[in-house]
């Protein structure tokens, strides 16, 4: 009993070190939050190292574990933080924000997640506007292509309460199925897009060099720029989801893209070895510097 305690917690302190020294960590039981919530039904929202089953290093996400919880986040909007969406195709395909406020996981880090070997994922859509209204958007499958096919978006069907933007609210500007677009590679299929009397050649430019799954721009963008309360309507860069506020443009105050395994009993374990095994999930607590991150463990 005390040299299997302490060979538990010899292997703890070798990951603490690990983790304090590259930033992360070679072996993680956890291939996304869903399976990290059901190993560890105790355990809480927070940033965690995960390596799903089509990536070949681990790297951080937050995983929402409120109710319903296991939510790995994608994207994370609030304008509480000075963060810019206005970015390249490498930025959007890397990731780039603070984990724990408004960020952008990375188009490589979805695919891997999402649409490599990860299984099968739905998607919540959470927004907010400045009345204190809420609505979501739920959909049934969600996956992302390869960087060779620009990440096309896949959804399945939706429900909800804030109206399905995806597909748009006219037709011809469905935007599932369509590829990744920034300001430095356009795949919108605007040749150009008329609206009224102004012509654009690239829906990226026309709302402020964010990125996004545009398709002759389209009814949704919740990586647009973020203008406060009181200086939300009529811009044409915004957080947007025009099925719920629409038509006129209005500018959203926060939104949340999530993804949850559809069925977390199928998700497939990291090899680790055998005394690894009762680590069920790591969570990164981060301070002001790579120096103080610490490992907790959870007991199942």
């Amino acid at each position: 009993m005390g040299g299997a305690s302490h060979l538990t917690c010899r292997v703890a302190l070798l990951l603490c070190l690990s983790i304090t020294a590259s930033n992360q960590l070679s072996v993680s039981s956890g291939t996304d939050c869903t399976r990290i919530k059901a190993l560890n039904p105790r355990a809480v929202s927070g940033v965690y190292l995960i390596q799903p089953a089509g990536a070949s290093l681990p790297f951080q996400v937050f995983c929402d574990m409120a109710a319903e919880g296991g939510w790995t986040v994608l994207q994370r909007r609030s304008g509480t933080e000075n963060i810019s969406f206005r970015r390249g195709w490498a930025q959007y395909r890397n990731g780039f924000g603070k984990l724990h406020g408004d960020h952008w996981l990375g188009l490589e880090k979805m695919w891997s997640l999402t649409g490599s070997r990860g299984g099968r994922f739905r998607l919540r859509v959470e927004l907010q506007d400045f009345k204190g209204g809420s609505a979501f958007a739920d959909y049934s499958t969600f996956r992302l292509g390869s960087e060779r096919e620009s990440y096309r978006l896949h959804v399945g069907a939706y429900s909800g309460t804030a109206g399905d933007a995806f597909q748009g609210t006219y037709p011809g500007i469905d935007q599932n199925g369509s590829a990744f677009s920034t300001r430095d590679r356009d795949n919108d299929g605007c040749s150009p897009c008329v609206f009224g009397d102004i012509a654009m050649m690239s829906c990226s430019e026309l709302q402020g060099g964010s990125g996004w799954w545009f398709s002759s721009c389209g009814s949704a963008n919740l990586n647009g720029d973020w203008h406060p309360r009181g200086d939300n309507i009529g811009w044409s860069s915004g957080v947007y989801w025009k099925s719920w506020k629409g038509p006129a443009p209005y500018s959203l105050r926060a939104s949340v893209m999530k993804v949850k395994r559809c069925d977390s009993s199928s998700a497939p374990d990291q090899p680790a070895p055998s005394e690894l095994r009762r680590f069920s999930g790591i969570r990164l607590s981060q301070g002001r510097s790579h120096e103080s991150l610490k490992l907790i463990r959870f007991q199942k």
